[in-house]
């Protein structure tokens, strides 16, 4: 069952934890855009709360870039880790990863797609993880950059998906004991981030 479920990507909120990489203040002027992956992080977030799924938080170089945009609440992560290293796996996540290893499921979003983001999920794809990085909440300064991530990400096994996609699965059940709250949080649809098929 646990090989049938990495085989396929299965979400499940017992099994799962969600990664915010990086959305600081400083990034905001040159993110592709990053005001509507804003709203989709705090979905996320907002949902990973109410589904009691951990959230572990980075923030590069702090000092310089400053912190998470204050739209994206972050109060109740688990971790919430600076670093200079480009990948989200640092000590404080690693070592936080060692008290949970019944949860062997990864929910990736954040920036930038091509540099943090994806070395954060070959990192933890190494570790043994199933990683799944949420293409509507992850970006770059590139358009470019960021499909060419995306496109990377799927060769070496990630899963690359949608938020509306990743909350319905977690939720499995419109009788699951959250779903009210959670639809609420997805009930305008997403905005455009830019992704094939969508309004350029």
């Amino acid at each position: 069952m646990a090989m049938a479920a990495r085989a396929t990507g299965r979400l499940q909120q017992s099994g799962c934890m969600f990664f915010l990489c990086d959305m600081q203040e400083k990034f905001k002027p040159s993110i592709r855009y990053f005001d509507e992956i804003t709203t989709v992080s705090q979905r996320l977030t907002s949902a990973a709360a109410a589904l009691e799924i951990p959230l572990i938080v980075t923030e590069q170089y702090p000092k310089g870039l400053g912190r998470t945009v204050v739209d994206i609440d972050i109060s109740k992560a688990a971790v919430r880790a600076e670093k200079t290293k480009f990948s989200m796996v640092v000590p404080e996540v690693t070592e936080f990863l060692q008290t949970r290893a019944e949860r062997k499921t990864v929910v990736l979003f954040g920036i930038e797609a091509h540099v943090c983001v994806t070395q954060t999920a070959l990192d933890l794809t190494d570790m043994g993880y199933t990683v799944h990085v949420v293409a509507d909440a992850a970006s770059s300064r590139s358009n470019t950059d960021r499909m060419m991530a995306f496109d990377r990400l799927r060769q070496s096994g990630v899963f690359v998906t949608t938020s509306e996609a990743v909350l319905f699965e977690l939720l499995g059940d419109s009788k699951a004991p959250h779903f009210k709250e959670v639809q609420g949080l997805i009930k305008v649809s997403a905005p455009d981030t830019g992704l094939p098929g969508s309004k350029m």
